[in-house]
């Protein structure tokens, strides 16, 4: 064997032995490198601000408790983890995230903050829900909803 030929041979080698880049989530290619990390940045956003925000009455708590909003803001927390794996198909649950702080705002926090009736916990409230609603819009990759939530076909009803 030649020296050419070897080098032609482990050039084969390095090339088949290369791992390709992982497109195994659907849509991968159709999203920005950059835009996965923004996305994952707002899921840890999620698993860090939550969490410390609600893991304490989760952990800790009366009784009888109702623990209504807990749960649903700790089943947030957990799928969140999902979204640091799997970015574009956890969308929903920053779409989710989005509506909800938009209804919060529209029906509850701008009423009470025109009335001047602010609960004690306004301020706190209005903050982290309003900074959610900026945010949100500018992480979600709005065209790949369109493509992939909208205007796709849904699932067969039978």
């Amino acid at each position: 064997m030649t020296a050419r030929n070897l080098d032609r041979e482990l050039d084969m080698d390095s090339a088949i032995a290369s791992p390709l880049p992982d497109q195994s989530e659907e849509g991968a290619g159709e999203v920005s490198l950059v835009r996965l990390y923004v996305l994952r940045a707002a899921y840890l956003l999620l698993v860090v601000g939550v969490g410390a925000m609600i893991l304490p009455p989760v952990i800790s708590h009366e009784p009888t408790a109702r623990g209504v909003i807990p749960s649903l803001l700790c089943g947030v927390w957990l799928l969140a983890f999902l979204g640091l794996l799997h970015p574009l198909k956890m969308l929903p649950l920053l779409m989710f995230e989005l509506a909800w702080k938009t209804v919060w705002l529209l029906a509850f926090g701008l009423p009470q903050y025109l009335s001047g009736q602010l609960p004690p916990t306004f301020a706190e409230d209005s903050f982290n829900i309003a900074f959610g609603v900026l945010l949100m819009p500018l992480v979600i990759p709005w065209p790949y909803v369109w493509r992939h939530y909208v205007k796709r076909p849904g699932a067969r009803w039978r």
